[in-house]
């Protein structure tokens, strides 16, 4: 049964980078387009999934809907070491069916890198 991968970033590009490294080196599917969540929504769906205090809450954060069941996804997980934080919700959680609900309604997650040039001329 299919799983959901929640990325929690302290920046985009952190995030971004998390999810290169999910289909890289972990060899994960992504079922969707990773969408982009609101970071308080994903803060509550850490404490929630966990049930953990909130350390730190995130700046960024994406979800995206992954092939393979969560003791799979959790096990590969283990092996790479991305740059953000990596929560999954397997339907086990009670977040996992309102995450089936609303996921097609979020906007899709802007995965693009902007070069140092493209920065410089927006500043300019």
């Amino acid at each position: 049964m299919k799983s959901f991968a929640v990325i929690r970033g302290d920046n985009t590009d952190k995030v971004k980078i998390a999810l290169h490294d999910l289909e890289q080196y972990g060899k994960f599917q992504f079922q969707t387009k990773p969408k982009r969540l609101e970071p308080d929504y994903a803060d509550h769906l850490l404490v929630s999934v966990l049930k953990v205090p909130l350390k730190s809450r995130c700046n960024s954060a994406a979800l995206v809907e992954l092939n393979d069941n969560a003791g799979a996804v959790i096990n590969r997980l283990k092996k790479i070491h991305p740059p953000a934080h990596i929560v999954i919700v397997s339907p086990r959680h009670d977040a996992y069916n309102e995450l089936i609900n609303k996921s097609k309604n979020y906007p899709v997650f802007d995965r693009s890198f902007k070069s140092k040039s493209e920065s410089k001329l927006l500043y300019f």
